[in-house]
């Protein structure tokens, strides 16, 4: 097992990627939390793994609370003892708006959800791992945030936030036995919040043409085997890195 009794939390776990991570590093003996405003999914996410004979604890948290999140950090050290692996996996998508359609509403909402709450998750991890000399962050980020023609503004400029957040993290503490790294998922088929009846046309138009390069729709299983890679003694030496996971769609331009 590549994971053996290392303590995680798995924030906005409820479905999608998040589920699918936990799950994966359950298999691999991690004794994991899983945290997400819909209680139910990530009651019955977390009982998934409990019946397999896994270590699983459901919280039910609003990412945009500071003490939701402390909640969900403290209860694994709590009830685990530490904290060895922070997944960090963002879940808004936009309406493909550019910058002429935005409002400040959407930007901070997008911004709100996919990067300050990143934020607050790893300042409050951070002094764990210092503490004991070691730790592992993975943010869920996305090829949005390696080019500009695969989601609007609010959601291209958060995950280049993301990205950003990640590789500063990786230098400042590569020191100090903490690792920070980012997937970066192309086409995949997740739970996020797209109010596709809404979309920018005019931004939907725009991206027509880069959304056809696609060559295929990955899976959230798949994005799992890349953070377990991440996560493992696998990826000793990968720190800063951004492992992008989208069948080659950004090799294309």
């Amino acid at each position: 097992m590549k994971l053996k009794d290392k303590v995680t939390v798995v924030n906005n776990a409820a479905a999608g990627i998040g589920k699918e991570i936990a799950k994966k590093f359950a298999e691999e003996g991690a004794k994991v939390i899983v945290g997400a405003f819909n209680e139910a999914g990530v009651e019955a996410v977390a009982k998934e793994i409990n019946d397999k004979g896994g270590t699983a604890k459901a919280l039910k948290v609003n990412a945009a609370n500071q003490e939701d999140i402390d909640l969900l950090l403290d209860t694994a050290v709590n009830e685990f003892g530490t904290l060895d692996i922070l997944v960090n996996n963002p879940g808004m998508m936009d309406d493909f708006s550019p910058v002429a359609d935005l409002t400040d509403e959407q930007w901070d909402k997008l911004f709100d959800v996919n990067t300050k709450n990143m934020m607050r998750s790893m300042r409050k991890a951070l002094p764990i791992f210092r503490q004991k000399g070691s730790g592992v962050i993975i943010n869920t980020a996305s090829t949005a945030g390696l080019n500009g023609a695969h989601a609007g503004a609010a959601y291209t400029a958060s995950m280049h936030a993301v990205i950003g957040l990640t590789k500063n993290t990786a230098y400042m503490y590569a020191n100090e036995g903490i690792r920070c790294n980012a997937i970066a998922p192309g086409g995949v088929a997740i739970h996020m919040g797209a109010p596709s009846q809404n979309i920018n046309p005019f931004g939907l138009e725009r991206m027509r043409p880069a959304h056809a390069m696609m060559s295929r729709v990955g899976t959230d299983t798949e994005i799992a085997r890349a953070a377990l890679f991440l996560a493992s003694k696998d990826a000793s030496l990968v720190n800063g890195a951004v492992l992008t996971a989208d069948a080659g769609w950004t090799a294309a331009f």
